[in-house]
């Protein structure tokens, strides 16, 4: 065998080993725990969810998922935590549009990039945005409470689950494109706006359909338009701003399974196949319907895509409105 034909077969060699190496590091990822990480405190949507997507991910993966809380700052204390740990896929975040459009249009620095340090894997569900009135408010439709602002300006008001959040990024698109001010109320969450709603004390909000469905089915509120560009499954009887005459909004509050960036492509693949698997189960329909969330299935290109295209107008919004953080 001479010297070049001798290099050519140590090369053949070298490849085979090496695909064989990265066949056998795909076949065992994972090989340990994953940690889920979850930017929110027990018990919120989000949380129940991202336990419901953990325990399912891990039956397909055939490695226990553990959840990891680690709320603050608007999802800032996860999110930077996930960012800069090892892209290995043994540390997953599940958070909501807050993460990637919301904080980076509120926040003149973050301890993270919302498009450079994640690997996006798939979106796990979303709710829609909807306005609400007191119940005892003459108001009952958009075009009424647009005549009524603009016959008195500075008079009404909305409230929220809090400043930056998404329901008042969707208060703010809907007025202004409607050419009406309403002053924003914050509160601290949504249970507080609800029942300060419910108690007249404001006389309308901007909560997640989630959140408003009980209070709507039990008439203790109004549903007034939903801010999403359809109808949502789970109110279907409520008409779009668009239906209402206001089109040009599609405002609502999605979930995502993410990594850190640099995940090896044959981790990804298995990490979005897995959960591609889980979101076509009818159970996890069911307990997404649930918890008032409508399932919604897109792999990591469709989750990347979503953001590309949401942060440009959280960020003319937020400068609209000025709305700040700091």
């Amino acid at each position: 065998m001479n010297r070049s034909t001798l290099q050519i077969v140590q090369a053949v060699v070298a490849g085979c080993l090496a695909a064989g190496a990265s066949l056998a590091l795909a076949q065992a990822y994972p090989a340990k725990p994953v940690q889920l990480v979850i930017p929110f405190p027990p018990g919120g949507a989000t949380d129940v969810i991202g336990r419901l997507i953990g325990k399912k991910l891990g039956d397909k993966l055939g490695q226990t998922v553990v959840v990891d809380n680690r709320p603050g700052a608007g999802t800032i204390v996860g999110a930077s935590y996930v960012a800069k740990a090892a892209p290995d896929g043994y540390t997953l975040l599940a958070s909501s549009g807050t993460t990637f459009t919301v904080n980076p249009a509120i926040h003149s620095k973050l301890p993270y990039d919302p498009v450079k340090s994640f690997e996006p894997i798939g979106f796990t569900g979303r709710t829609g945005l909807i306005l609400l009135a007191n119940k005892d408010q003459p108001i009952g439709t958009l075009k009424q409470l647009v005549a009524a602002a603009k016959a008195q300006p500075g008079k009404y008001s909305y409230g929220s689950f809090g400043t930056g959040t998404t329901a008042q990024f969707a208060g703010e698109m809907l007025f202004n494109l409607a050419g009406v001010k309403l002053l924003h109320v914050p509160y601290k969450g949504s249970a507080p706006a609800m029942t300060d709603l419910i108690g007249g004390q404001i006389p309308f909000s901007v909560d997640t359909v989630a959140a408003a469905i009980p209070q709507v089915k039990a008439g203790k509120v109004k549903a007034i338009a939903v801010t999403t560009a359809k109808r949502s499954a789970l109110l279907p009887d409520v008409p779009t701003a668009a239906e209402a005459g206001y089109p040009g909004i599609d405002a609502d509050t999605w979930l995502a399974l993410v990594a850190p960036r640099g995940l090896p492509a044959d981790v990804k693949q298995k990490l979005e196949k897995a959960l591609a698997e889980v979101m076509a189960d009818p159970d996890t329909h069911q307990q997404l319907t649930k918890a008032g969330f409508e399932p919604f299935a897109g792999n990591g290109a469709a989750v990347a895509a979503q953001i590309n295209k949401e942060l440009p107008l959280m960020r003319a919004t937020a400068q609209r409105a000025n709305i700040t953080a700091e």
